[in-house]
């Protein structure tokens, strides 16, 4: 099994590196320590410092030295849009309010599939369809920034 402790600070120190490619959904990705398989079937075991988010292009050194990428799963996601801004900043405003991690795109929002959510979206007047697609919610407030991949701690 290949063991993970490390997560790389700069994407680009790895540059070069044969890079193999771990994929998980996001609710794997919040996880620091888990067993999983790369792309290729290889075992992986990985103990990470805790509180950390995995990122779809987030890099993880290896004990052997191998470099892994690690990529967001397509999964079973709702995405809303709106006729309107404002619509969809209520939108938004409502699912926060449910503390629900959310995702926000170019006119459109994305929170893991829920049923009950879809319904609220629809009573407000936006459209929630169901697809699969990668989740890369928002970190929040109080745990960093997911533009630009910042990993200070």
């Amino acid at each position: 099994m290949l063991h993970i402790t490390r997560r790389l600070e700069s994407p680009e120190s790895a540059a070069g590196a044969a890079v193999l490619q771990l994929v998980l959904p996001y609710e794997l990705r919040c996880r620091s320590r888990l067993r999983a398989q790369l792309a290729g079937g290889e075992e992986v075991g990985i103990v990470l410092a805790r509180g950390q988010i995995l990122r779809g292009g987030d890099r993880l050194l290896a004990e052997d030295g191998r470099v892994v990428e690690v990529a967001a799963a397509p999964e079973s996601v709702s995405t809303v849009r709106a006729r309107d801004a404002r619509l969809l900043l209520r939108v938004a405003y409502h699912l926060g309010n449910r503390h629900v991690a959310l995702q926000v795109g170019e006119g459109w929002l994305r929170y893991s599939h829920d049923h009950v959510l879809d319904d609220m979206v629809r009573g407000l007047g936006a459209e929630a369809e169901v697809e699969q697609a990668p989740f890369e919610p928002e970190a929040g407030a109080y745990h960093g920034t997911t533009q630009g991949h910042s990993h200070e701690h």
